[in-house]
């Protein structure tokens, strides 16, 4: 039992029209740490990321049964605004995707679509939101240059502060390093473990090593289903399950 708790899913089933890709899945995922995902690919990680904030709803053909509690309101209830919903929910996607527009417009967007429109109040949460994402001393002389004129791993930074300028509480990141060089990669995981201070953070990665690099917590999926959950160091080193073990010994995946 996790006593400080973000998150607790209780008996999550997620169906793509017939096809059953989450089962009776319920877990606890603690605040302010790093809950790694691991799985083969197709085992429901992604599908499970996607289920935090509701992104499954664009795909059609989703039904969803079971609850989905964030600070014990149930996300799934029909009264629940999925856009503010979603800005309490951040995501951070496998490829970088800024828009095609400047670097102070790609982290200003969403505070404007919010309301904000005081250029005082813009620079601040630009500046912020691009320190947070440790990309400010590389860009700060060049906020108007297109944003999809940076590196890859400036990118994927670049989309992490767009998405800490809408204050999230929660970032979920689906394999945010997987298309970038290791010193890229090197870069994001080592804001990851800053971003914990102030974050509640999940992340998909089929990088076994990175999993135990950066995460507290991890939850091994397999076929749809939770095989084990616990603490990172415990998974690695001595998991409850023998699949779990297989699976982070290379025998399978």
């Amino acid at each position: 039992m996790i006593e400080n708790h973000k998150i607790v899913v209780e008996n999550l089933n997620l169906y793509y029209g017939k096809k059953k890709a989450l089962n009776n899945v319920s877990i606890e995922i603690p605040s302010n740490k790093v809950t790694a995902l691991i799985g083969p690919s197709g085992c429901g990680k992604s599908t499970f990321l996607r289920a935090l904030n509701r992104m499954n709803d664009l795909i059609d053909g989703v039904k969803i049964e079971g609850k989905v509690l964030l600070d014990e309101l149930d996300i799934y209830n029909k009264n629940i605004d999925v856009v503010e919903l979603r800005k309490k929910v951040g995501m951070i996607f496998q490829k970088s995707n800024p828009f095609p527009k400047s670097i102070y417009e790609n982290v200003a967007f969403g505070p404007k679509i919010n309301g904000i429109t005081d250029k005082k109040k813009l620079d601040e949460i630009v500046e912020t939101s691009l320190l947070r994402s440790a990309l400010w001393d590389e860009v700060k002389d060049d906020l108007n240059k297109n944003g999809l004129s940076l590196s890859g791993g400036q990118q994927q930074r670049l989309c992490i502060a767009r998405a800490l300028a809408v204050d999230p509480e929660i970032l979920l990141m689906d394999e945010p390093a997987s298309a970038l060089d290791p010193i890229s990669t090197t870069k994001v995981e080592d804001l990851i473990f800053e971003l914990k201070k102030n974050y509640t953070i999940i992340i998909v990665t089929h990088n076994m090593q990175q999993a135990a690099r950066v995460s507290d917590y991890t939850a091994f999926f397999y076929m749809g289903k939770l095989i084990e959950f616990g603490e990172t160091n415990k998974i690695f080193t001595s998991p409850s399950n023998k699949q779990t073990e297989d699976y982070i010994r290379g025998r399978f995946g």
